[in-house]
């Protein structure tokens, strides 16, 4: 199994001469089985360029796991040029969207309608097919098996856990760990605590001993402090989360729209003293670097 990073930018892309290094583009992976097979983890911008070389010599066939519907993770599917050669074969994995009560396949449709977009999915050219899972459910697709977590975000938000020739990928998509929304000493304190615990031991459960672990790490400590409840990590939560999860490998993404090239090179110093013989080996995800787990 080789990994790509074609996305690692969260909330909007941010190309430019500042964010060269790791990139600009927003979340997209790239799954590659030793056979060839394809499968990738959402498709924001980083989608666009994957697309393109897919299609050089022809029809393509590929999986897409979509973790959520929240613009960053789907904007490129429009541009996806696999959608727009006959012959080529594309699967739309993702969550239901409990509010209007659509599955997954309503996340294209809408973005493609107009007066948003000028093509329809209706006069797409590829054999397109959808699958809106369930947490739990694992998808055997013959060279991998992907199974959903519901993890922790304001939109559901499934984590994938990638199953493919004899290694695991664990992809959180966008994570915070889960955290009591009552006050010690509200009547629902307790009851609500009990939930949170068992929410976060089900997820180390499902990362313990991951050979690689790409986790949403977009603040820093001082920043997490200020936005708990939007939905992302920190980069010191992501990193004890995978020391208590004994994971071979961690890759913090979801960069934050105004870090630059020098932001990320001394803020992953910093991160590296700070964490420096904790037993976790990590790094920062660069856009375009590939990884064999």
């Amino acid at each position: 199994m080789r990994v790509r990073f074609r996305g690692t930018r969260g909330s909007v892309p941010v190309p430019g001469p500042r964010t060269v290094r790791y990139g600009g583009n927003t979340t997209c992976i790239e799954v590659r089985a030793d056979d060839g097979n394809l499968l990738i983890l959402d498709a924001g911008t980083g989608i666009r360029e994957l697309g393109r070389e897919l299609v050089q010599d022809g029809p393509a066939a590929c999986d897409v796991f979509i973790t959520h519907t929240h613009w960053d993770h789907i904007s490129g599917l429009p541009f996806f040029l696999p959608l727009f050669v006959p012959g080529s074969r594309v699967t739309l994995h993702g969550p239901a969207d409990p509010l209007n009560m659509t599955g997954i396949e309503a996340a294209l449709a809408r973005q493609m309608e107009y007066p948003f977009f000028p093509v329809r999915t209706a006069e797409l050219a590829a054999d397109i097919g959808y699958r809106t899972l369930a947490e739990g459910e694992t998808v055997d697709l013959g060279f991998a098996e992907v199974t959903p977590l519901l993890m922790n975000h304001p939109s559901p938000n499934f984590g994938y856990l990638v199953r493919c020739d004899g290694r695991t990928l664990f992809f959180t998509g966008d994570h915070e760990p889960f955290g009591n929304i009552y006050a010690p000493g509200d009547e629902d304190y307790e009851a609500y605590e009990a939930l949170v615990a068992e929410r976060n031991h089900i997820v180390l459960d499902q990362l313990r001993g991951v050979d690689l672990l790409v986790i949403d790490a977009q603040y820093t400590p001082e920043e997490y402090e200020r936005k708990r409840g939007w939905g992302h990590g920190s980069m010191d939560t992501a990193l004890e989360l995978a020391r208590r999860a004994g994971v071979g490998r961690a890759v913090l993404t979801h960069h934050d729209v105004d870090r630059t090239d020098a932001d990320l090179d001394e803020l992953g110093a910093r991160l590296r003293d700070r964490w420096a013989g904790r037993g976790v080996d990590f790094e920062l995800a660069r856009e375009g670097v590939e990884l064999a787990p």
